[in-house]
């Protein structure tokens, strides 16, 4: 009988027994570890509905009809997002408001907030802790005998690691709604919520007023924004910038406000311009902001015209069919829209300029055209985002970065109104920019 092999009988038996482990490994992290990860996900989804559940009976008991603002559960709304959560997740029973963010977002209307120590108490007795967040009154700011007194801003509810946050919605004489930025005082735990992961409260925002609906989530009665793409596109967008009250005043007691009735009926006329041109090219979808003389909306009674920007990615066809409807007359047309469009629009004995502004690398530029020369001039600025501001009971917007833009147009020594402007020199950013051709004239000067 031939002699068996030891060493080789081993080695096998070394082999059989490792492919035997290695398939045991696999098949622990395959599938035992996916059931504890799925039981983990599921505690943690199970969690959030009682934190959610917990708090919405709250609000309905103490009558407070809170809204879902939440970005992450919004976005779950659209037809889109919907269909691929149906692919991804297989437990319905908490699809929008479990979104493995540690925080969920709702807003109220701060008109139907009364301070109730009762529904404070109810909350600390489901467990909850309280962070609130106030500051000052900015509809008071304004006013030289009041300073603003302090106002809910956010209040944050914490259990069990998870925060609720509630954003006060205040109206504003522009008929919009508006949010304070969340600033913790010095005394105030920092630690309490994950600040950064807030979706409200990095700053001030402003919203048009939502309609909103009742519907059912995860088996919750939540109102929700009737047009949710709507509103997820407004609060990337909604960065709000108050007036500077003090410097305004400061400004005022070195130059006074010209009380004169023709001022003030000038004044007049420009907010109701101001209006109209809101109103016309929100119609059209357009987006505008304060540009050149009228972002320097203090001194807004030394300008004799009303200026607005425009990006002319924005430009549409309709655009002077649409002012013409709305009553005004158009002035001017200059330039095309490759190349330095500018309109310019009569309403009674003020204008309405409109600049179109053309991206360029780091910088944005806006051009100008002298009708008895067909001289070209460029007027050029640093990249700007844009924010809303309030003027005139009119939220309109303005250049986030108000002073660079302000100070690249009229330089540092931009707060000292001038009465003489010349607008080919007296600008600190223009710029000469070539000649239109003879044979271009009918195209690009038309003056009426």
């Amino acid at each position: 009988m031939p002699r068996v092999n030891r060493t080789a009988v081993l080695l096998l038996l070394i082999a059989s027994s490792s492919v035997f482990l290695l398939f045991q490994l696999y098949y622990y992290r395959k599938y035992v570890g996916k059931v504890r990860t799925h039981v983990t996900v599921n505690n943690k989804m199970k969690t959030a509905q009682q934190r959610n559940t917990k708090f919405l009976a709250l609000a309905q008991r103490f009558r407070l009809p809170m809204f879902l603002t939440d970005i992450a559960a919004l976005t779950l709304l659209s037809q889109d997002a919907l269909r691929q959560r149906d692919r991804q997740v297989h437990e319905p029973h908490c699809s929008f408001l479990c979104t493995n963010r540690p925080i969920t977002s709702f807003a109220l209307h701060a008109n139907l907030w009364k301070y109730d120590p009762g529904f404070l108490l109810a909350a600390e007795q489901k467990g909850f802790e309280l962070l609130e967040l106030r500051g000052e009154d900015p509809r008071l700011a304004s006013l030289d005998t009041l300073s603003g007194e302090d106002i809910p801003l956010h209040l944050l509810f914490r259990l069990h690691g998870y925060i609720i946050q509630v954003v006060f919605l205040y109206e504003r004489s522009g008929n919009y709604l508006w949010h304070g930025a969340l600033r913790l005082k010095a005394n105030m735990e920092r630690s309490f919520a994950p600040f950064k992961l807030l979706d409200y409260g990095h700053h001030a925002g402003a919203y048009d007023r939502p309609e909103l609906v009742l519907t059912v989530l995860d088996g919750l009665d939540v109102q929700v924004p009737r047009n949710v793409s709507r509103f997820l596109s407004e609060q990337r967008h909604a960065r709000f910038l108050e007036c500077r009250y003090r410097d305004a005043r400061n400004f005022l007691q070195l130059y006074p406000d010209d009380s004169s009735p023709a001022a003030v009926d000038f004044r007049r006329k420009v907010k109701s311009l101001l209006h109209l041109a809101a109103r016309t090219l929100a119609h059209l979808d357009i987006p505008f902001w304060l540009s050149s003389g009228t972002c320097l909306v203090q001194y807004i009674s030394y300008s004799h015209d009303v200026d607005i920007g425009i990006f002319i990615v924005d430009f549409r066809t309709d655009i002077l069919a649409a002012f013409r409807d709305a009553g005004l007359s158009l002035k001017h047309k200059f330039g095309k829209v490759e190349d330095s469009l500018e309109l310019s629009f009569l309403s009674e004995d003020v204008k309405l300029d409109v600049f179109f502004f053309y991206e360029n690398n780091d910088i944005v530029w806006n051009g100008g055209t002298q009708a008895k020369s067909g001289r070209k001039f460029k007027y050029v600025f640093p990249r700007f985002s844009l924010c809303w501001a309030e003027l005139l009971e009119l939220k309109v917007r303005v250049p986030c970065e108000t002073l660079d833009y302000v100070t690249a147009n009229y330089g540092a020594s931009w707060s000292v109104p001038m009465r003489s402007w010349d607008w080919k020199s007296s600008p600190s950013n223009v710029q000469e920019n070539g000649v239109w051709l003879l044979s271009e004239w009918a195209e690009v000067i038309q003056v009426y």
